[in-house]
């Protein structure tokens, strides 16, 4: 089997995991890192030969640029102080807590190298964190809140891992120069993030096609990211502010298609692209041990003692930052997102999962310094960094959902279903407004009145079938009834009908651009 196998293999992977971990109610992520990990233990499996300068780009770009799409600013606005005391703060103390017990316990590691270990193992993972808590059902502001950590997380990390590499490489360090680079990295990314999703903004209009806007849209990413990385800014930074940009500033009601287009192409991207990530931290678990060179106790007992380092300044850090979260929400009235109860801190603490941006940064090590000789304890780095990875994502992550049923952690499905009411009436009058200004300046039938008055109130019942009373609930219940019988039998029509030109594809003079026009037209009369 040779490298490209293996990703289709990986590619695979991804696909197939996602619907076997819905079934085993275990995270598909998860899945792939044992998938990983199987194949990383096959005879028939070459080794994953991956340069590391290439890997950040490769992997951070699309699924910060997804993950994004999955929130938005005034989410963050909203919940700025938990998300800068998770973010920030404990990412900091991490990184200081893991430097300081590496510098001690693993012989000859020096410091930068021990803050460069800090740093990758210090961000936990918004995508498997997420993936986790979505099948578990927890309530959507601790969601909230580990997306926003994780994306938060990942450019301060990133941040403090390039400082301390360049140390690390150079043999030199200067605190106020390191400091000077951490706030020029955040200015020139910002700047090159708004400008990037400006320009995409424009070119956007340009293009028109919703496709070519999409396929513009897998692009900005990974140009934001090098870009940014060119000019000595944070690549990370900037792809969330591209993001978050464009997410502000493209979002067009009547852009069905295009949106519709867009979500199906990115969540078909990340699941791919999370597939071969998570694959990758399994498979690359033989080349870890291949370094350990008969030292694997000692390097284990290495790990766990970073490990518990990890898991603990967690747990010791969120208790009190809760707390306080809590007592400044009550104070000021501020309209955030944060664990409510002791129970929500705890299953936060266990979300705390290492995964994609850990296993990038450990494997994006150099492998030699400035003067030529090899990078200072790369070997014991990747190891410790591998067993953080390891346990922390399959461990906490198998164990997750036990720890989430035990402690009754539930989403709070009556305050969905009443904001899922709220934006129905709010629909519904939307539409009763416009159809009232519409026969304000046209004469229209009164049969054509009637019936459109009645759809108005359809558009916030397909939304909320509990809007409305009783009388109105039953007959949109009939109504509901019929148009299903009437959508079975036009399906089955539509069908027929595509059939039909489909098979006119194989016959002899027919264009097949004009019958794919054709049937694009069908598709989408499908899709209405």
């Amino acid at each position: 089997m040779d490298q490209m196998s293996l990703l289709l293999l990986l590619l695979l992977g991804a696909v197939v995991t996602v619907p076997l971990g819905d079934r085993l109610k275990l995270p598909a992520p998860v899945l792939m890192t044992l998938f990983g990990v199987v194949l990383a233990f096959a005879s028939f499996v070459p080794d994953v030969d991956i340069p590391p300068e290439i890997i950040l780009p490769a992997l951070l770009p699309p699924l910060l640029y997804a993950s994004v799409q999955r929130t938005s600013w005034r989410q963050f606005a909203a919940n700025k102080r938990p998300i800068f005391l998770l973010a920030v703060a404990l990412v900091f103390l991490t990184t200081a807590a893991v430097a300081v017990v590496a510098d001690a316990i693993v012989p000859g590691l020096p410091l930068a190298a021990a803050v460069a270990l800090g740093a990758l193992v210090a961000p936990p993972d918004p995508v498997a964190a997420t993936a986790v808590a979505g099948s578990v059902g927890l309530p959507r502001r601790l969601i909230s809140i580990l997306e926003g950590e994780g994306l938060f997380n990942d450019v301060t990390a990133i941040v403090l891992y390039h400082v301390a590499i360049a140390a690390a490489v150079s043999g030199t360090f200067s605190l106020p120069e390191a400091f000077g680079l951490l706030v020029l990295s955040a200015v020139v990314a910002i700047a090159v993030g708004v400008a990037l999703g400006w320009l995409t903004i424009k070119l956007m209009g340009l293009l028109g096609d919703a496709t070519l806007q999409v396929g513009l849209t897998l692009l900005v990413p990974f140009v934001s990211y090098v870009l940014a990385e060119e000019l000595k800014g944070s690549g990370v930074l900037a792809v969330l502010m591209t993001a978050m940009f464009l997410a502000e500033h493209t979002a067009d009601a009547d852009d069905v298609l295009g949106r519709l287009t867009g979500r199906t192409f990115w969540e078909i991207v990340d699941t791919l692209v999370t597939g071969i990530a998570f694959g990758l931290i399994g498979l690359e678990l033989h080349n870890v041990f291949g370094t350990a060179d008969g030292r694997e106790l000692e390097m284990a007992g290495w790990g766990l003692a970073v490990v518990a380092v990890v898991v603990g300044v967690r747990l010791l850090y969120l208790l009190p930052a809760t707390w306080l979260a809590k007592r400044l929400h009550t104070r000021r009235d501020v309209s955030e997102e944060i664990p409510t109860s002791w129970r929500e801190t705890v299953v936060m603490w266990w979300a705390g999962m290492r995964g994609v941006a850990s296993v990038a940064l450990a494997l994006a090590i150099p492998l030699e310094t400035d003067d030529g000789s090899p990078f200072p304890g790369r070997d014991e780095i990747v190891f410790i960094a591998f067993s953080v990875i390891m346990v922390t994502l399959v461990f906490q992550g198998l164990t997750l959902p036990w720890l989430v049923r035990r402690l009754g952690v539930r989403a709070d499905t009556d305050a969905e279903a009443a904001l899922e009411r709220e934006l129905a009436i709010r629909a519904a009058r939307a539409a009763r407004q416009r159809l009232k200004k519409i026969e304000e300046t046209e004469d229209l039938p009164e049969e054509v009145v009637e019936r459109l008055h009645r759809l108005a109130y359809e558009v916030g019942a397909r939304i909320s079938p509990e809007m409305g009373d009783d009388e109105r609930r039953d007959a949109y219940a009939k109504r509901v009834e019929r148009f299903r019988t009437v959508g079975r039998v036009q399906r089955e029509m539509l069908s027929a009908a595509r059939h039909a030109v489909l098979d006119a594809r194989s016959e002899p003079g027919a264009d097949p651009e004009v019958v794919d026009r054709v049937l694009r037209q069908l598709d989408v009369r499908s899709l209405r």
